[in-house]
Formats: C-alpha cells, sequence, structure tokens
C-alpha cells in the first residue's frame, strides 16, 4: 500500500475521527483556541435534557437507532410495514437490497428544506415539513418508481434512472411550487446524478444496472445473482455479522467522489475532511480532521436494513456522535461550548472555517463524554451511541433551539450545500 493510500484508509478510520477530534478538544482546554473556550460545569444539565426527554420519547426505554427510519414513522404511519407489503413475495436478500436502495436515496435527499416547504401526502392526509417531510416524500417518490428505470420493478434505485433525475422531475417529487419553495432542488439533483455516476463506475459491486442495494451482497460476502428474478429463491448470507466500521468504510470508498464539497486530499476525493492546524496525526494525513457526518448518518440508518435481513451488526459504537447543527447546536445553546465572539452568529459561516471546524470537533468529543452520563441517568449502561442520539441528543439540540429562537432556527447559520449539516 502507497504512503497516500495508507493516508486516505486512514482519513476514512473513525478511530481517527475520534482521535483528530480529541486533539482539537485538548487545544481548546488549553486555552490555545482564538474561537472557543468550554465550561464542563453544563454537561449535568445537557445530560439531564437528553434523559429526560429521552424517557418522555420512549418510556419503555426501547429506544432505536438515530436513522432516516424514523423519518418513514412521521405522523405516526408504519410506512415500513406498506412497504414491506409491497416486497412480500420477494427473497430476504432481494428485500434488504431494496430497504438499502431507499434508505441510500433518501438520506442523500435530506439536505436542509428551509422553512417554507411542506410535503402534502396524499395517502394520510398530512402536511409534513423539514427532515420529516423529506422522508416521506422520497419514501413515496421510491414506491412509485421514480428511482428505477423498470416499470416491472419500481421498489428499486438504479443508475439509468438517476442519471436522468433532474431538478424539474425532483421539483415533482417534492411539489415545488411559487408558495412551496425548497431550498438546493438543483444541488439535489446534481448530488442523485453523481450518485448515478458513481454506481454505473463500480458494476463489480452494484452490478452492471447500478443498484445501490447490492452494498448488501458486497458487506454480506453474498454472491450477485444478476440472472435471477428478484422473486426467484437465493441463499441466504454468507457472513451473518458485520462490522459497523466496515459499512462505513464501503460507503466512503464507493462514494467519496459524489460529495459537492470537493475537499482533495493529494488529488484523491474525500468528502467531510478538513484541515485544521491542531489536528494532529502522522505520516501524510496529519493536519487534517475528518468528521464524514453524512456517510455517518447513511451508516447509522442502514443499520436496520442489515438486522432485519438477519445480520448482526457488530462495534456500533465505532462510529461517532454527527457533528451537525443540532448536536452543536444544543451544546453551543447549553452553553458547553463558548463562542469567545459574543457576536459569532451575525454572520452565516463556512464549513472550511477554523470555527466550524474546531465547533464541530468539539461536538464529536462532548458527545462521547455525554454518552456515559446519559446512559447513567437512564440506567443502561449498554445503550448505544446511535440510540443516546435518536433518543437524545438531536431532539435536545430542536427542543432547546425552540425554546431560544422562533421556528427553531440553530444558533448558527452554515452556508453549507446540504451534505454536512
Amino acid at each position: 500500500m502507497s504512503e497516500l493510500d495508507a493516508a486516505v484508509r486512514t482519513l476514512r478510520d473513525p478511530a481517527t475521527i475520534r482521535a483528530r477530534c480529541a486533539a482539537i478538544t485538548a487545544f481548546v482546554d488549553a486555552g490555545r483556541s482564538g474561537h472557543f473556550t468550554l465550561d464542563r460545569t453544563k454537561l449535568d444539565a445537557v445530560a439531564e435534557r437528553i434523559a429526560a426527554l429521552t424517557r418522555a420519547r420512549f418510556p419503555d426505554l426501547k429506544i432505536p437507532y438515530h436513522s432516516r427510519w424514523r423519518h418513514f414513522e412521521a405522523g405516526g404511519v408504519d410506512r415500513k410495514a406498506e412497504l414491506g407489503a409491497r416486497l412480500a413475495g420477494r427473497t430476504q436478500v432481494a428485500i434488504a437490497r431494496s430497504r438499502i436502495d431507499l434508505t441510500l436515496v433518501s438520506v442523500l435527499l435530506d439536505a436542509g428544506a428551509g422553512p417554507d416547504w411542506r410535503f402534502h401526502e396524499a395517502e394520510s392526509g398530512q402536511a409534513l415539513a423539514r427532515s420529516e417531510g423529506l422522508g416521506v416524500a422520497s419514501f413515496r417518490a421510491f414506491l412509485a418508481g421514480r428511482f428505477s428505470s423498470d416499470a416491472g420493478d419500481p421498489c428499486r434505485v438504479d443508475a439509468a434512472a438517476l442519471l436522468k433525475l433532474d431538478a424539474a422531475a425532483l421539483a415533482d417529487i417534492f411539489q415545488v411550487r411559487a408558495g412551496n419553495p425548497l431550498v438546493g432542488v438543483e444541488g439535489r439533483a446534481a448530488l442523485m446524478r453523481r450518485l448515478g455516476e458513481a454506481l454505473r463506475a463500480q458494476p463489480q459491486t452494484f452490478t452492471a444496472i447500478g443498484q445501490p442495494g447490492h452494498l448488501f451482497d458486497a458487506l454480506t460476502h453474498h454472491p450477485h445473482a444478476p440472472r435471477l428474478h428478484h422473486h426467484h429463491p437465493q441463499p441466504a448470507p454468507l457472513h451473518h455479522h458485520v462490522q459497523a466500521a466496515r459499512i462505513l468504510a464501503v460507503l466512503l470508498d464507493a462514494f467519496s467522489a459524489i460529495w459537492p464539497s470537493g475537499q482533495l486530499f493529494h488529488g484523491v476525493p474525500v468528502g467531510d475532511v478538513w484541515p485544521h492546524p491542531a489536528a494532529g496525526g502522522e505520516g501524510a494525513s496529519a493536519g487534517w480532521v475528518p468528521f464524514h457526518k453524512l456517510s455517518q448518518w447513511l451508516a447509522y440508518s442502514l443499520l436496520e436494513p442489515f438486522e432485519w435481513a438477519g445480520v448482526k451488526i457488530e462495534g456500533l459504537d465505532a462510529l461517532t456522535g454527527l457533528p451537525e447543527y443540532r448536536n452543536g447546536g444544543l451544546l453551543l445553546d447549553a452553553g458547553v461550548i463558548v463562542p469567545r465572539d459574543a457576536a459569532f452568529a451575525a454572520r452565516p459561516r463556512l464549513p472550511s472555517e477554523p470555527w466550524v471546524i474546531e465547533w464541530r470537533a468539539l461536538t464529536v468529543a462532548l458527545l462521547d463524554e455525554l454518552a456515559p452520563m446519559v446512559r447513567a441517568r437512564l440506567a443502561t449502561p449498554e445503550l448505544p451511541l446511535a440510540c443516546m442520539l435518536e433518543g437524545g441528543s438531536w431532539a435536545a439540540g430542536r427542543q432547546i433551539a425552540a425554546e431560544r429562537r422562533p421556528g427553531g432556527a440553530p444558533p448558527v447559520a452554515i452556508e453549507s450545500d446540504g451534505t454536512l449539516f
């Protein structure tokens, strides 16, 4: 393996996320940051807020993962069962592929919607906003075959359909019109087309049709069976155990080139990875801090499709907390992360700014500090970080934002393409 290959692999390892975020946190703790100080005396109150909200949302403490599948439950509708009915009669492997297809496109379409957009779901009569609305809109589009080029197999995603997906088609999917504006329609459509290109470029993983659900085959070492119709019997997965970090690694290997952030490391697209002088490390990757927020959100969202297919996920806490505006906003609003500049929110911030990179690194490190505190309050010592996020910290970030600002806006605006926040 070349030095460059080794460095890229280091930057795709979730252990590196933790190590580099810890280095930046130590830099802030030492008083060397021009942007932040920390007030850890406020962590107890944050842990109590997360625990109380978790108990209120999940009184039985059966807390699900922080996942796109929670948005498919919006409004109390069991859309998973609806999809299951559509997939009845297929093999376990074919059902897993379809669920992964849905998850992937839905997560990638989950950029900020803006405050004025709503999706009106005819089936339930509900009007849904923000992430829940985007999730349900993508679910309905999936069932309608909008991401499939095969009318006989609508509940799938393939490269040919994605490559034809333009802004007008996406605007139709999301019911965009003059009185219902959605932020970033063109950017979302471009991301879908880049996904189509990536799928088509890797037939060894995604087969000739470029179906993302074949990640299931790659991760379970299940042999491809492209000549078999999806109703035909196929063998069960050969590997019934998959490491969570392996799911993330495969996602990063397959899709790092599609992110519009354009981050390159010696010419290699690396996605959500940024330079910071306090990041530490050794070798060629030193001084770079990876976050991989959207890829980790996708990995968390894929856990259930694998588990529902009988695959045990191991090493769940190898993945990190998600450094985005709800978790990070919680820590800012609660006074744990303290900006040195009182006017920090006076202008939108760019993801590449050291201020944002430090804020995100502190968020990752502090979520790890909060996890045992929340587990102790809930008396759930084995609670995975993925469940604390859902219970949890993300919801608490939304809650505290609603208490402090009209419409629940985050404490700082980020000029982002939606793939980071």
